[in-house]
């Protein structure tokens, strides 16, 4: 049903002005509120949704759980595989915010079982965060990915933003040699998106001035792939690069629907079950907190999955990673043949050089990947 468990940490200590996030500015005591009703809702979801094999990947995500002190951190990772097993080789990920770490709380990551980090820089331009809202600066960023390194950490990751408000090629340039200098074993570059009801919505509206046009933000994300591939970065799925052997295992189970258990307030879930469960939790956090002390899961928003929805699923997430879909592997899952029912679409997208379709493999091409959301819709 599942192989990966999610957990949410909704609190930040500020709430930067482009997230779209289920998150928050942190309040005294929350934190360690936040992880017992954690622990119960484990409790509760193991009950309802036992597992059939060990988890393959943990994965805090939030908010900022770099918040989050290592006792309460081994707390929640022992208490994972006490419930539903761990598998000999778990990869076990922690975002982390820099400035809200320090060489103590690293290893303490560490020794609680924590195997790769994931560090929110999102620019090395100070100017450029001050915009963002983000609370550190370029200069943490890289004291935070050295101290990590002295922790012990063999998997260290970056996440960069290009298309901000004011930026030029030239500054992303500098960002992108400003992140190969640290020598991570993953990239993930993400152009900026305007999101609905937050504050960037408001203040950089459609069509503003103040933001990169459509061509320079895909020039900044051709100009990453370029710089990445010359440094011996796998461009593995859209947004994501890796060192041989160091791509996001708990992500690529998002992309491949493995099944996974999203816990804490506004977590997602999807089950292996039929054509696929999915269901999201209550966002608000004091809704999700009164739920999980009744003794109740705070799911909402349930959608048992049809062949049809599942179908393009298959497609458009598969299609995300540079390893495409498997032909065969579709043709087995599904009772038909993908290159025979989307014939006219995978022709034109072949022709337009954003697909190929050869042997058993069914993938993005280089301009495919930058054009992606265009060959997406041609499977919905």
């Amino acid at each position: 049903m599942f192989s990966r468990l999610y957990l949410h940490i909704p609190w930040c200590l500020s709430k930067c002005g482009y997230c779209a996030f289920s998150s928050r500015p942190l309040e005294p005591h929350q934190l360690e509120q936040t992880c017992s009703l954690l622990l119960q809702e484990m409790e509760l979801a193991a009950t309802a949704y036992p597992l059939n094999q060990p988890l393959r990947s943990l994965y805090f995500g939030g908010g900022t759980p770099s918040l989050l002190t290592p006792e309460q951190v081994s707390r929640l990772v022992t208490h994972s595989r006490d419930l539903f097993g761990h598998s000999d080789t778990i990869e076990i990920t922690l975002e982390a915010n820099p400035g809200t770490v320090s060489l103590d709380s690293l290893t303490g990551y560490c020794q609680a079982g924590v195997t790769r980090l994931s560090l929110g820089a999102q620019s090395f331009n100070d100017m450029m965060l001050q915009t963002l809202g983000r609370r550190h600066t370029s200069a943490e960023t890289r004291s935070s990915f050295q101290l990590a390194q002295q922790a012990g950490f063999n998997s260290i990751g970056l996440d960069l933003i290009c298309g901000l408000p004011g930026q030029e090629m030239a500054a992303w340039r500098q960002d992108l040699a400003a992140a190969l200098a640290l020598q991570p074993d993953h990239l993930s570059i993400y152009g900026l998106t305007i999101e609905e009801e937050t504050p960037f919505a408001g203040r950089y509206p459609a069509g503003s001035p103040e933001l990169p046009d459509h061509d320079l933000s895909a020039d900044m994300l051709e100009e990453a792939d370029n710089r990445l591939g010359a440094a011996g970065y796998e461009h593995y799925e859209i947004a994501n690069f890796a060192r041989p052997g160091c791509r996001s295992q708990h992500n690529c189970g998002y992309w491949q629907r493995d099944g996974y258990l999203g816990i804490g307030p506004g977590a997602h879930s999807f089950l292996r079950q039929g054509w696929g469960l999915r269901w999201g939790n209550q966002g608000v956090f004091e809704t999700w907190a009164a739920a999980i002390q009744n003794n109740r899961l705070a799911a909402t928003e349930q959608q048992e999955l049809t062949r049809e929805d599942a179908l393009s699923e298959h497609i458009f997430l598969g299609l995300r990673m540079a390893d495409g879909i498997s032909l065969n592997g579709f043709a087995e899952q599904f009772g038909e043949r993908v290159e025979q029912r989307f014939a006219e679409a995978i022709h034109q997208l072949q022709q337009a050089g954003l697909l190929s379709c050869s042997r058993d493999r069914l993938c993005l091409t280089k301009r495919g990947m930058l054009l992606s959301n265009q060959v997406f819709v041609r499977f919905l």
